[in-house]
């Protein structure tokens, strides 16, 4: 004759309530290994007094006698295990079939099958076909397109769209086309920020001299430090604004000069943007200088800065934005890419921190610019051997 076995009180109530999670009696029986008419016994004296079912060796049972309460925390069990569920398999659901499929596969010893398949969206008799048929190879290559592309998507913080990431995975030597990679990512739900207009600073009310458009609008050029632009914006904080100047050769986009300041004046804006430009970058004597006609740019103590540098002021014509378009490109960029995407008005120091990383860690160094063929500035200079010039 076999020997009994041995359950304890917590074995019994929790394969009861396994099972009312489930929905099996045979499945939760046959995984706990065992008897189902014995795991029917615990079940009907649990619904009876609950948590006082199993007392254990000599104890009483205490009568449950609010039914409903057991019945709304066993509802509320089965609630939480779907919001498990869902949390973890969700980012599954928009990049196809097979990674959803296989998601339920990996999970399916932690949760009952057919519950994944209901709070997932998928078809349970789907789901038991994928496992005995393999997939095929295009399918698994669309997969693994979909999971790469959303790697690349996350990886450069939501900032690429279409364009920039289809370079990236060229740059993988990964083949694919940007309608390709529009359509997946469409598929799977991704989108980059939209841009959003903001209140110009130019000032260009005032009596000093301005200069030509010297640049009009020759935005490429083949040497360092022949042309930089610059321009001035406002971005919003907690409780006031802060402006910030910056700096940019037009060669490589890199952003040469920056200052972020309290204040519109040349002492806060422009002087200081200038002073880290010669400091990051030597210049020669006839280094076009382009900005807009800002009293920050044509009063005279920074034309009296460009002079002595022996530089050629070049100011954009009135209201034209599109005569200074690297500047405020730069500008929708940063915006785009990080003023928007924070949740809540930063503090001064927050925000000062938070846009010399994009600056110095991520524009100058890792996003990928259409006028340099999609490379970052440093692949750029790094080909034009740059560093040893």
């Amino acid at each position: 004759m076999a020997e009994k076995i041995s359950y304890s009180p917590d074995f019994k109530a929790n394969a009861v309530i396994l099972s009312y999670i489930k929905k099996s009696v045979n499945e939760t029986s046959k995984e706990l290994n065992i008897s189902p008419k014995l795991l029917s016994k615990w079940r009907t004296v649990y619904r009876t007094f609950k948590n006082g079912s199993f007392p254990g060796k000599g104890g009483k049972r205490i009568y449950y006698e609010d039914k409903r309460v057991f019945e709304l925390e066993k509802e509320l069990a089965e609630a939480q295990l779907r919001l498990e569920i869902l949390k973890k398999g969700i980012q599954f659901m928009a990049q196809g079939k097979h990674a959803l499929y296989n998601f339920i596969h990996k999970n399916k010893i932690k949760y009952p099958i057919g519950l994944m398949c209901e709070v997932l969206g998928a078809s349970t008799s789907t789901y038991n076909l994928w496992t005995i048929q393999p997939v095929s190879k295009s399918e698994a290559r669309v997969s693994l397109l979909k999971e790469t592309i959303a790697s690349v998507f996350y990886e450069f913080n939501q900032h690429y769209g279409c364009i920039l990431i289809t370079r990236e995975l060229l740059k993988q030597g990964i083949l694919i086309s940007e309608g390709q990679v529009s359509f997946y990512m469409k598929e799977l739900g991704l989108k980059s920020k939209v841009k959003k207009k903001y209140k110009v600073t130019t000032d260009s009310k005032h009596n000093l001299y301005t200069s030509p458009n010297i640049l009009n609008r020759q935005f490429k050029t083949n040497k360092p430090s022949k042309v930089w632009v610059s321009d001035i914006t406002y971005i919003q904080i907690e409780k006031s604004f802060l402006y910030l100047t910056v700096i940019i050769d037009l060669y490589d986009r890199k952003v040469v000069g920056w200052n972020i300041g309290s204040a519109l004046s040349t002492k806060t804006t422009t002087l200081p943007a200038w002073k880290m430009a010669v400091r990051n970058r030597k210049i020669k004597d006839g280094l076009i200088f382009h900005s807009d006609r800002g009293v920050q740019y044509a009063n005279k103590l920074f034309t009296a800065t460009l002079d002595q540098y022996k530089c050629v002021r070049s100011m954009s014509r009135k209201a034209d934005s599109i005569d200074n378009a690297v500047s405020e490109s730069f500008f929708n960029s940063l915006k785009r890419e990080l003023i928007y995407m924070q949740t809540r008005l930063l503090t001064p120091a927050e925000m000062r921190m938070a846009i010399q990383d994009y600056i110095e860690n991520w524009y100058n160094k890792k996003r990928r610019h259409s006028a340099l063929d999609y490379k970052s500035i440093e692949e750029f200079n790094a080909e034009n051997n740059f560093q040893k010039r």
